[in-house]
């Protein structure tokens, strides 16, 4: 039996998240679903007995159909935020480790995915653009043209929207 290490309880919601930061040319991909205004990173939660860097790699095959290595953990991400369209009315907290994943030199994909029976679609989107789109994580944005060597640790409250 596969468990995501998080749960929810009364009006609070907690996930220990794998994300992937797939950078292909001069664009990033993100998944999109059928009932959230936003883009979001590629990724999901990790299993009980899991490591994260297992976790990122099940997880942006089952999204992508595509088998993509890691290259090294680049973030850890505390996320604090008010939950909106599938999370609504929930107080939502969240760590992410955001894992960069060494480049293919195509942006060709074998699959879209479904996450609780709602159909998710693949986006690349240009990095030089990506302020101008509803994409989380926010912290993305300007930090992507110069990723740091060393792992960044991050924290978002509710204002910064993850």
């Amino acid at each position: 039996m596969n468990i995501d290490c998080g749960f929810t309880r009364d009006n609070g919601w907690f996930r220990y998240r794998a994300c992937a930061i797939i950078i292909e040319g001069d664009s990033i991909l993100f998944a999109k679903n059928e009932i959230d205004d936003y883009y979001y990173s590629i990724g999901g939660g990790v299993q009980i007995g899991e490591t994260a860097e297992d976790a990122v790699k099940r997880e942006v095959y089952e999204e992508t159909g595509v088998h993509y290595e890691v290259e090294r953990l680049a973030y850890v991400h505390e996320n604090f935020f008010n939950g909106t369209g599938t999370l609504d009315g929930l107080n939502c907290h969240e760590i992410a480790l955001y894992f960069l994943m060494k480049p293919r030199g195509t942006k060709e994909l074998h699959s879209n995915s479904y996450t609780n029976g709602v159909k998710e679609y693949m986006h690349w989107l240009p990095i030089a653009d990506l302020d101008s789109y509803k994409a989380y994580p926010k912290f993305f944005n300007g930090n992507l043209k110069n990723i740091s060597d060393t792992i960044e640790h991050v924290v978002t409250q509710y204002g910064d929207k993850f």
